[in-house]
């Protein structure tokens, strides 16, 4: 297991660890974000036999190397355009039944580096058809986005047609082992792979308390909490996370650092503020347990916390995303937003100050729901880049995570 750095009195690293250890058995060693090939760096020297006049050494090809993923990385990220780069940045929502003309469109020509399917699909035949075009439409140079979907189970699930199994909401899944989960997740996991799905913004790791319940908008009022303890809520996450990867499925662990002590719904409420987590709170161990069990993202909040960072909203705090989520937990994976393209809580930041200052802040993919908001966005990005050679760097780092993240899933190819 990877060394977890200590959070303020360890209530956090003691919680996990408990977590886990009650979590799916069979499940292995997790690790921590995705990971690399080292280069070896002891050169290899072979000794030569000697030869005589009348002997012809023997001509053995020489082998082409073979890239490390570092390697293959640097290598696709040095043929991007800048605004190429960037564009690897947002993800960008598209109809679930397949594009229309304007999705397209923004698609083809900005050729983003998510998908993120919105509205009610149709069959999981008619998904994978239309999946395939839209990953046409936004490969560039050998890049294939990543197509992503809500499929939590009950209230909250995308995909439902024919191909596609009803998903129990998370209250329900919670009633079930780990070993249960995990295999019904794998199922689940399969039926997106095999529609063209590689991404599943799932699990939520929320810890709303049985004091709030259903007044919680965002996740207690929609059945989406696995539990009202870190206890409760921590195996379910790593159970559902072994799942999918055993499909071959991403995941995204959320809303760091937690929507179990808000009111208000961030999609359609502004303001909204959690006056209680603290940075070394125990409610933040399902998510140090989902790190742990390698989860591939993990998506910030768009709440307020005052008393980590009262000015910021998480998915815009130093704190919270460079701090917390990269220092304290360790998280060295792309770390992605909630939306910010239509949801109500920064409709007051221009568009292409939420991509900016989310990416300042120590994050990498920002999904707007708005395809329109697509073109504001990169713009934006490649013009604080081009002013600014901290952010440049910034910039560069989030774009190698996630070109990292794509060469592990099979999505970027040095062939």
């Amino acid at each position: 297991m990877a060394a977890m750095k200590t959070i303020g009195s360890r209530v956090v690293a003691a919680a996990v660890a408990a977590l886990l250890l009650n979590a799916c058995s069979d499940s292995g060693t997790p690790t921590a974000g995705p990971s690399t090939v080292p280069s070896s760096s002891v050169p290899v020297t072979t000794q030569k036999p000697p030869t005589t006049p009348t002997q012809t050494p023997a001509q053995t090809p020489t082998p082409t190397p073979t890239p490390t993923v570092a390697g293959c990385v640097d290598q696709k990220l040095q043929q991007l355009t800048p605004r190429e780069q960037a564009a690897q940045l947002i993800m960008t929502g598209i109809s679930t039944n397949g594009m229309n003309s304007a999705e397209r469109s923004i698609a083809r020509a900005q050729k983003p580096g998510g998908l993120l399917l919105m509205g009610p699909g149709g069959s999981a035949s008619h998904t994978r058809t239309a999946m395939a075009a839209a990953t046409t439409a936004a490969t560039v140079k050998g890049i294939s986005p990543f197509i992503a979907a809500d499929q939590e189970g009950g209230k909250i699930q995308r995909l439902k047609g024919s191909g596609f199994d009803r998903i129990p909401s998370a209250t329900v899944q919670a009633t079930w082992s780990d070993d249960k989960l995990a295999t019904r997740a794998k199922t689940w996991g399969a039926q997106l792979k095999q529609a063209g799905v590689n991404m599943d913004l799932a699990p939520v790791a929320d810890v709303v308390p049985a004091s709030l319940g259903d007044d919680n908008a965002p996740i207690g009022a929609l059945d989406r909490g696995y539990g009202d303890t870190p206890g409760e809520v921590g195996p379910h996450v790593v159970a559902f996370i072994k799942g999918m990867h055993e499909a071959e499925v991403m995941t995204s662990v959320k809303h760091f650092p937690g929507l179990g002590r808000v009111k208000g719904n961030t999609d359609f409420s502004s303001g909204v503020v959690d006056t209680v987590t603290t940075r070394n709170d125990d409610d933040l161990a399902p998510f140090a347990a989902g790190i742990q069990a390698g989860s591939d993202l993990v998506m910030i909040s768009t709440v307020t916390y005052t008393k980590i960072d009262p000015k910021n909203r998480a998915v815009f705090s130093p704190t919270i995303i460079g701090g917390m989520l990269r220092g304290d937990l360790g998280f060295g994976g792309v770390v992605i937003t909630d939306d910010v393209g239509a949801a109500a809580e920064v409709a007051s930041v221009p568009a292409g100050q939420r991509a900016t200052r989310f990416v300042a802040a120590g994050g990498d993919i920002v999904i707007t729901a708005k395809a329109s908001l697509t073109s504001t966005m990169v713009t934006a990005l490649v013009a604080k880049a081009q002013q600014d050679k901290a952010f440049a760097a910034q910039l560069q780092s989030s774009v190698r995570r996630v070109l990292t993240l794509k060469q592990n899933r099979g999505l970027l190819s040095c062939g």
